[in-house]
């Protein structure tokens, strides 16, 4: 596959899009890539529309998203290995991980069930930390190699973020282990918590990565 040709880009003719207002605004200067995005906000232009700061790339674009996956990967641990969820009735008590509920759901029978919050709970997050990782190594390392097919693994990982809904499969689980047991009482455990936390930092993870930079890379080859 031969390599995409060089285009006219917005950085190149000195131009900047707000990023609240999406007005195209003429840069003060024509400064590099590299100082737009490690500029202060207090030290930025601001827009003549809606005063929002403009930035060439997002400010500390690299470092961010470093922040956000690390604190996810470290939340991912007690996600999956303390209890989700804990139900306890006048006979029995009953504690899960999100793995025994998925193991459960499948010895139970209701294998889709079972697929559904295994892909919502263990593969889509393990995707998403570990994609957004090597994206952003790739940047850090400021490679040139596959820039269309690591903008498309960007725009995958921004659309499944969409799908975490998480309320949805908890009460799912909730629903298929106590089976609407009399008197039964359930509540929600550590894991809980950390597994929302996990959802939210890797969207901020993609949110904060700047996929730009694939590209000015590739440009000033």
């Amino acid at each position: 596959m031969s390599e995409p040709s060089r285009a006219i880009t917005a950085k190149s003719q000195g131009l900047l899009v707000c990023p609240s207002c999406s007005l195209l605004c003429q840069a003060p200067n024509q400064t590099s890539a590299h100082t737009q995005a490690v500029a202060s906000p207090a030290s930025a232009p601001l827009c003549p529309r809606c005063q929002s700061a403009l930035h060439m790339r997002k400010p500390h674009s690299i470092g961010h998203t470093w922040a956000f996956l690390l604190a996810g990967y470290l939340l991912y641990i007690p996600a999956n290995l303390l209890p989700i969820m804990e139900a306890r009735s006048l006979a029995e008590a009953q504690i899960d991980t999100i793995m025994s509920g998925v193991i459960y759901l499948f010895n139970s029978g209701s294998w889709g069930l079972a697929a559904i919050v295994f892909t919502a709970s263990i593969v889509v997050p393990t995707f998403k930390l570990l994609a957004l990782t090597w994206l952003n190594w790739t940047v850090q390392k400021k490679s040139t190699r596959w820039p269309q097919q690591r903008t498309t693994l960007y725009r995958f990982v921004e659309l499944i973020g969409r799908w975490s809904m998480l309320d949805i499969f908890v009460v799912a689980l909730l629903v298929a282990l106590v089976q609407l047991r009399m008197f039964a009482v359930v509540r929600a455990g550590p894991a809980a918590a950390a597994f929302g936390a996990v959802v939210v930092l890797t969207m901020l993870a993609a949110h904060s990565f700047e996929p730009r930079l694939i590209w000015d890379y590739c440009d000033n080859e």
